[in-house]
């Protein structure tokens, strides 16, 4: 199997390898591999090895002009999985509250709809993507930058699981191969690649949001930008970008359209009449508690009680004090 052999050879190379090198070390690499052993041995840690000669190797990703060997994968989805309709959604790892709070609801409303969601793990809008896509009971993809076999970063060991459990965690680096900063970027152009159309929220100028946008508008694929603050340094690239003529996005259904989907309706939320009228008006304006009392006419702890209701319910979330609506997955 050559792919592997490649992948195999980057490991022990530490470099970047896409296609068969003429070099007499690799020739004398290649000779020794014995794939079988190393796809049993694969096997036997619970990863798998998808080449790109495979059939069942994403079409979108294989399209690209520089696609991997092949991609190393941990999770329980079939191959299958990858080809599904994708989104990319990308930004800031040290993303506002505002940024947080618009991943999740992206990934969720995407996902709920029937959209893979794929993003690469890191902090920030990356992990609020994926988890946003769980909460929707749908599918998410995570693109590593280091060796199927690291959680990167580390915080984020949990997450990771719970993408496997139901979805797939991928690279295109083999066991052992540790992170290093050349290989984000190279990881950022897999994550481009293995979907249609590939959402920006909140990108700093020269980040790797932008990177991946880049890579997104070179293979003729969609890009769409969430407008962000203009005072804020966390939305210059990606406010820059829509000066440059990217399509806002301002709702989940400006993603849904692309695809010819529609997005799922979901049940009047089954709570408390206190709740309910606070949640009205945690939807018209983000609001901190005290500002929730005044508006309302309730008493601090009966706000109190209304949010941890709205909370349990998935129906608010807080961040630094503030609260916002959260539209339920359908």
């Amino acid at each position: 199997m050559t792919e592997l052999a490649l992948a195999a050879f980057a490991a022990e190379s530490n470099a970047h390898v896409v296609s068969r090198p003429r070099s007499r070390r690799f020739a004398r690499f290649a000779a020794c591999f014995d794939s079988r052993e190393y796809l049993r041995t694969l096997e036997r840690r619970g990863f798998r090895f998808l080449a790109r000669s495979d059939a069942g190797f994403p079409p979108l990703l294989g399209a690209i002009h520089d696609p991997p060997a092949g991609l190393f994968l941990r999770g329980a989805a079939d191959l299958g999985f990858l080809a599904r309709p994708a989104v990319a959604v990308v930004g800031a790892r040290a993303c506002s509250a505002y940024g947080s709070a618009v991943s999740r609801m992206l990934g969720r409303e995407l996902a709920s709809a029937g959209l893979l969601v794929v993003s690469g793990l890191a902090r920030g809008v990356d992990g609020e993507a994926h988890r946003g896509a769980l909460e929707g009971g749908g599918a998410t993809v995570a693109v590593l930058g280091c060796g199927i076999d690291r959680d990167y970063p580390a915080a984020h060991a949990r997450l990771a699981a719970e993408i496997a459990e139901s979805g797939l965690v991928v690279s295109e680096y083999a066991p052992g191969v540790e992170p290093a900063p050349w290989r984000f970027p190279a990881r950022n152009r897999i994550v481009a690649g293995l979907a249609a159309v590939t959402v920006v929220i909140e990108a700093r100028e020269g980040s790797g949001a932008l990177i991946t946008a880049d890579f997104a508008l070179e293979e003729g694929r969609e890009v769409l930008v969430v407008p962000g603050e203009i005072t804020s340094s966390l939305s210059a690239g990606s406010n820059a970008l829509l000066r440059l003529g990217a399509t806002p996005l301002t709702r989940p259904e400006d993603v849904l359209e692309l695809f010819g989907l529609e997005a799922t309706v979901p049940e009047a939320p089954d709570v408390s009449p206190v709740a309910r009228t606070v949640l009205e008006r945690v939807q018209d304006e983000p609001r901190g508690a005290d500002a929730i009392g005044r508006s309302t006419g309730l008493g601090a702890g009966e706000v109190a009680v209304a949010l941890a209701e709205l909370e349990l319910a998935g129906l608010v979330s807080e961040s630094a004090g503030v609260y916002r609506g959260v539209r339920p997955a359908g």
